[in-house]
């Protein structure tokens, strides 16, 4: 048996998850993710690597953008294959794709005007990626929707099934069993894995054996803060730019994020320990995730699944107000007294996000609170890492308000629950791959696997490509 994999995207880098496999003279591609990072933004635009037409399959880990935002562009190209992926994430995934679409065509639009009327021309094209129309079409796609444990048959000598991540809400990793005569191989690409008794979601699975690992490393290099002490640390921001007069404003993913949030809003408004203030869930997307979040209680926690029998779903939070329209999201900016402002997109890279920042950073009263990873060359990267000045729709802005980090938040397993993932596989797989990271973190955490387990590990780069035999 000859597979060939082609490494296309998270690669050395944490956005863009695509990667390619080519087997029994089928092509697979799992995951279609776009590029975030401003420094691989380009790759959005290049030619797909194969004709989007000899792509047989896409198998989706899930619905962030870093994993399925592609899916328009390359449907646009060509591809009309079927895609795979649980029926939470096709749900999620719908209204994610349509939201960027709308985004896309929304910045386009305002670029165009602004270089206009400074008489130059940005860096990209003034066009979006795919538009509304684009997205509409691509879910079309969207025909086989999985179940956890079920096994799927991809092509001839391919077959797949989906397990729990963890990460969000249907949040998968793949297995793959490849068969060629009487050679078998299994494949195993993590996703993005979660985290360990975290609200909401069921713990990530573990795997006892696989030939060939693909593992991601965003926090591959680093531990988060116990998670018993994201409560008191919101609390105290909290309360603290309330008594100073001021906002909170949080961007926030609205997949999985925006949820947990409420729930630990919550559970604080419960135990009395913040005081009961408006809180905008000013996003359209992450509203409409929260209801479909309403559609799965079946796969919820335990502690989650009490909740509910309680009465006491964190979707009903006491003050929360959803912000569907713009009028109403721009009279969030004529408040008097303080709130809590809960909006997309989680890296400020779109989204009404950025007009919250811009009412708010130049605030000393306020707080802009990151509960998410900045990915390199994005905005909310460049508020974390202390700039005094960033760039916001187009004007520096002076950074004056309280900026906070809380990695307790995080979807993302750090570096020991990565290697508890991996320690569940009794036997050395024959390779394990680290993707998903920024390089330094990629080679930081290959080499930690190493020292541990003695196993055959590397850390990819774009477009290589490995035989797996």
């Amino acid at each position: 048996m000859e597979t060939k994999l082609t490494f296309l995207g998270a690669a050395r880098n944490v956005t863009g998850s695509r990667y390619l496999l080519e087997v029994n003279g089928a092509r697979i591609l799992i995951d279609c993710g776009m590029f975030q990072e401003r420094e691989f933004l380009s790759r959005n635009w290049e030619p797909f690597p194969v004709p989007a037409d000899s792509i047989d399959a896409i198998l989706l880990t899930h619905a962030h953008l870093d994993h399925c935002g592609f899916i328009p562009r390359i449907c646009k190209q060509g591809f009309q294959g079927d895609i795979y992926c649980t029926h939470a994430t096709a749900d999620i995934a719908e209204v994610m794709l349509l939201d960027s679409a709308k985004i896309q065509e929304e910045d386009a639009e305002f670029k165009r005007n602004r270089h206009q009327r400074e008489g130059r021309r940005g860096r990209y094209p003034e066009v979006p990626l795919y538009t509304v129309r684009d997205a509409e079409a691509s879910l079309a796609c969207f025909r086989r929707r999985v179940n956890y444990q079920e096994k799927v048959v991809i092509a001839k000598g391919i077959e797949a099934s989906f397990h729990d991540a963890g990460h969000v809400l249907g949040s998968a990793m793949i297995k793959l069993t490849l068969n060629e005569g009487a050679e078998q191989r299994t494949v195993i690409f993590s996703g993005d894995i979660g985290r360990w008794h975290v609200p909401i979601l069921r713990d990530p699975t573990l795997f006892p054996e696989a030939d060939y690992v693909l593992v991601e490393s965003t926090y591959g290099d680093r531990l988060h803060g116990e998670q018993a002490s994201i409560g008191d640390k919101l609390a105290e921001i909290i309360n603290s730019t309330y008594n100073a007069g001021g906002n909170i404003v949080i961007p926030s993913f609205a997949l999985e994020r925006a949820q947990e949030l409420l729930y630990y809003l919550n559970k604080l408004l419960i135990e009395k320990r913040i005081p009961q203030l408006p809180v905008y869930l000013d996003s359209p997307m992450a509203i409409k995730v929260t209801e479909i979040f309403k559609d799965y209680p079946s796969i919820y926690d335990r502690d989650m699944t009490r909740l509910l029998e309680m009465n006491r779903s964190p979707f009903r939070l006491p003050g929360l107000k959803m912000t569907e329209t713009v009028e109403d999201s721009k009279k969030i900016s004529e408040l008097s007294s303080p709130a809590i402002i809960i909006a997309g997109s989680g890296m400020c890279t779109g989204g009404r996000v950025k007009h919250h920042l811009v009412d708010n950073i130049s605030r000393p009263e306020s707080t802009v609170l990151f509960i998410g990873y900045q990915a390199w060359g994005t905005l909310g990267r460049h508020i974390v890492e202390g700039n005094r000045e960033v760039r916001i729709l187009g004007q520096l802005r002076r950074v004056r308000a309280r900026i906070e980090q809380m990695d307790g938040f995080s979807a993302h397993a750090d570096r020991d629950e990565l290697m508890k993932w991996l320690a569940a596989f009794k036997t050395p797989p024959r390779q394990v791959f680290v993707t998903h990271g920024e390089s330094e973190v990629t080679e930081r955490f290959c080499g930690h696997i190493k020292e541990k387990t003695g196993w055959q590990v590397t850390a990819p780069t774009y477009k290589s490509q490995v035989i797996i035999d």
